[in-house]
Parts: structure tokens; C-alpha cells; sequence
């Protein structure tokens, strides 16, 4: 007869090789997080709070705070109110071309930031396929504030477009059809059963999209320019900061590290609850 093990003697051997499994795959991981964390720790490290809050009342970086903040709000607005109509219809029907529109929508989110910049500086600059018909009307877009809310909404509307579609698609329509047999309209429907129901999606979403309209770079300084206290942002200062001084860099730099943090932190926290609550 062959000999069985008990299974107090076999789980702990299956323990113990689980734990030496996982601390195998921790050495093996442990390069790739020592290279993504190393330069964060770095930058938060070079920065002394002294500094941090000297900087922090100069005029190019309360300038370029003012400006991204202001900047930002409008651009995410933008993208809350034309994007969630845009993705309830690609949540809920179906219709030739929609899996072009899909991509479209997908393409600004990988395209090459300075393609973008380009592509916005052709069609809404002074001789651009729009662009020439506002010039004769009076109305300039390029190298103003403008400009640097198109290009933010162009970058980042994207990010809550997509997120958008998929908390439309996750709302049970049996809730919906029971309202509707209930006598509701499609507007209350919308307003008191969808949207609640998909809202910590669609916060994410919009949370995510301020985030990258805050850090958006390569559109910005092609099609608006980087000209102080018009249309220098937190990240065009941070560039101009680095050749000119580097404690106002370093500065701006902290800021949008921790508020990336943030964002990041909040919106996991947000979706881990709607997991949780399902």
C-alpha cells in the first residue's frame, strides 16, 4: 500500500511552496519596481518643503497653477457635457460605422502628442480648414487659452468617453424597463436610474480625464504656445523651468506627481467600492 501523507502535512507543503513561488517572482519583479519607483522617490527627495513653499508663492508658478486650473475645469466640463451623449450612444446602439466612431475616439489617446498638436494647429489655425473661415470673422483660436482647452479636451475627453461607455453598459436594463413600464419618462430614467447607477464609473472617468487635461504637454506648446501667464501651463512651465530654473521645475514637478497620486488613489478607491457593493 502506498503511503498518503495526512492533510495537515500536505497543506503545509503546499504552503510552503507557494510562499517560496511568490518570493521567487518577488526577486524577479523586483527590477521593474525598483525602476519605476526609484525616479519618483528622487524627485520627491531633491525637493526640500523650505523650497517647495518659497516656490510656490513666485509669480510663474502661482501663474501657471491659476492657468491650468482654469484651463483644466473648463476642458473636463466640456468633455462631460458633449462626451455623455456621445458614449450612452455607443453604450446602447448599434448602427453602421460604429465601430469607426469607436476608433476615432481611441486614436487621440495614442496618437503621438505633437501629431495632435499639428493636426489641431491645421484645422483651427489662422490658414486652417477652419481656422481661415473664424480668422475672417475675427476669432482666433491658435496660441490662445483657447487653444489650450481644445487641445486638453482633444487629448483627454477620450479617457471619460471610453469610461463612460462602459459604466452606460454595465446598468441592468431590467431596472430601466421597469421604470419605463412604471410610466417614467427617458430623461428620468437617464437622470434618477442610469446615471446613479453607472456614476462612480463615469466620476472615474471624468477624474481621469482632468488628470490628463493637468499633464497634457505636446498639443498644448504646438498649437497654443508656451507664453507665460496666456497659455503656459503647470507642464509647459516645468519645461521652460528646467532650462531657466530648475527649483520652479522641481516644484511644479512635485505638485503634479502628488496630485497624479491622488487622482489615482481616489479613482481605485471609487471603482473598489462599486466592485464591492455588486
Amino acid at each position: 500500500m502506498q503511503w498518503t501523507p495526512p492533510p495537515a502535512v500536505e497543506g503545509q507543503a503546499r504552503w510552503e511552496g507557494g510562499r517560496r513561488r511568490t518570493f521567487g517572482l518577488l526577486l524577479l519583479a523586483l527590477p521593474m519596481l525598483l525602476f519605476l519607483v526609484l525616479p519618483l522617490v528622487a524627485l520627491m527627495a531633491r525637493v526640500r518643503l523650505e523650497s517647495l513653499i518659497e516656490n510656490l508663492g513666485g509669480s510663474p508658478v502661482v501663474q501657471a497653477i491659476s492657468l491650468s486650473l482654469t484651463t483644466t475645469a473648463v476642458s473636463t466640463s466640456a468633455a462631460l457635457i458633449f462626451g455623455t451623449p456621445l458614449a450612452y450612444l455607443l453604450a446602447r446602439r448599434t448602427f453602421p460605422g460604429r465601430a469607426l466612431i469607436d476608433t476615432l475616439i481611441d486614436l487621440p489617446m495614442v496618437l503621438p502628442p505633437s501629431v495632435a498638436g499639428i493636426a489641431l494647429l491645421i484645422a483651427f489655425g489662422r490658414r486652417g480648414l477652419i481656422g481661415a473661415y473664424l480668422t475672417d470673422l475675427g476669432l482666433n483660436i491658435a496660441f490662445t487659452q483657447i487653444a489650450v482647452v481644445l487641445a486638453q479636451i482633444f487629448i483627454a475627453a477620450p479617457f471619460y468617453i471610453k469610461a463612460a461607455i462602459a459604466g452606460f453598459a454595465g446598468v441592468e436594463r431590467d431596472l430601466e424597463q421597469a421604470a419605463a413600464i412604471d410610466g417614467a419618462s427617458g430623461w428620468r430614467i437617464f437622470r434618477y436610474i442610469t446615471v446613479p447607477l453607472a456614476w462612480p464609473v463615469l466620476f472615474g472617468g471624468a477624474v481621469m480625464t482632468w488628470a490628463r487635461a493637468l499633464g497634457e504637454f505636446g498639443a498644448t506648446i504646438i498649437f497654443a504656445g508656451n507664453f507665460p501667464g496666456r497659455t503656459q501651463t503647470m507642464p509647459l512651465a516645468i519645461y521652460i523651468g528646467f532650462e531657466l530654473d530648475l527649483n520652479v521645475a522641481l516644484t511644479l514637478s512635485v505638485i503634479l506627481l502628488v496630485t497624479s497620486f491622488l487622482v489615482l488613489f481616489v479613482v481605485k478607491g471609487v471603482l473598489r467600492q462599486r466592485v464591492n457593493g455588486m
